[in-house]
């Protein structure tokens, strides 16, 4: 049997909002396992409102920068808060953002561009580093771009012109004003930081997430005790409702709470008097699915100092 410490179970307790000993059984139960030990706490309904890649759990910054009908998104990780403030640290993030936007969104290819110094993007990083004396990453990047309408950009809790905590991009395929476009993608570039779609359509969903919510719910359903053929039911219910929560076009609009995402851009649309696609989108969180170490500051003082704690 796994050793349960307490720091496993402060991890799993901060993750799911649930009681410390009904953390410690869950962890118990499965091993030490912490993302198993999470399912066995939603099946027993003990999981608090989901927390999971949603979390923020790294710095940095995420920048995002528009040309014409063509958009990037760009995030680079750092060690603290204090880094996304500095100068150098958001002038690198804002010129590596150009950069994808000139050449595209594959990672390691953008790692070998030239910067405006004339070193690569990997070399300047690594320079950053040494500098700023801190650990920095690149860890991602993605472009958008349509043959006829916009992409319209949108941060959320900025630090700087196009640098930010979340990093949206929405693609719109359209004949309409770019006026027209711009409010639209505006407020479903809000709609996508606000309501944290998976996938633009249902289809596009991770099948391995489907049926991970399905033995979830599965799990629940049979310990209602109901016939097999009503908890079938009950499963595949909650798993269309999971796919309509989490498919952008069938989300409901945080604006108003009542009206489909697909219903928003076709009135939208229908009063341009042009069709208007939502064809894409990109949503870039500061380090969502990255785990933090937590570090006990006063603990670390203390253990250094040789002076144990009260």
């Amino acid at each position: 049997m796994a050793d349960i410490t307490a720091a496993m179970v402060k991890d799993l307790r901060e993750k799911s909002g649930a009681g410390m000993m009904d953390c410690k059984k869950a962890l118990s139960e499965n091993g030490g396992d912490m993302e198993q030990a999470m399912d066995w706490l939603r099946t027993k309904g003990l999981a608090a409102a989901a927390k999971k890649s949603s979390r923020t759990a790294a710095e940095g910054l995420v920048g995002v920068a528009v040309s014409g009908t063509k958009g990037a998104a760009v995030e680079v990780n750092s060690e603290t808060d204090f880094v996304a403030k500095n100068d150098q640290f958001q002038s690198f993030v804002r010129d590596v953002t150009q950069i994808a936007l000139a050449t595209g969104g594959d990672i390691e290819a953008l790692k070998s561009q030239a910067m405006p110094s004339g070193k690569t993007v990997e070399e300047v990083l690594t320079n950053n580093v040494a500098t700023i004396g801190e650990n920095q990453s690149l860890r991602r990047s993605r472009t958008l771009e349509v043959s006829k309408g916009a992409v319209v950009p949108y941060i959320h809790n900025a630090a700087a012109p196009g640098l930010g905590k979340i990093g949206v991009l929405v693609a719109l395929e359209s004949e309409a004003s770019d006026e027209v476009l711009q409010a639209l993608g505006k407020q479903l570039a809000m709609h996508i930081a606000a309501a944290f779609p998976k996938a633009l359509n249902e289809a596009d969903l991770d099948e391995s997430e489907i049926e991970r919510e399905r033995a979830i719910a599965t799990e629940k359903a049979a310990e209602s005790g109901k016939p097999a053929d009503i908890i079938a039911k009950m499963v595949e219910g909650g798993i269309a409702k999971y796919r309509k929560e989490h498919a952008l076009v069938s989300q409901l609009f945080v604006m108003d709470g009542k009206t489909k995402i697909s219903d928003v851009v076709a009135k939208a649309g229908k009063d341009a008097g042009a069709e208007i696609k939502l064809v894409d989108y990109v949503r870039f969180q500061l380090g969502e699915g990255i785990e933090k170490e937590q570090s006990d500051f006063a603990a670390e003082v203390a253990a250094a100092s040789g002076v144990p704690q009260a």
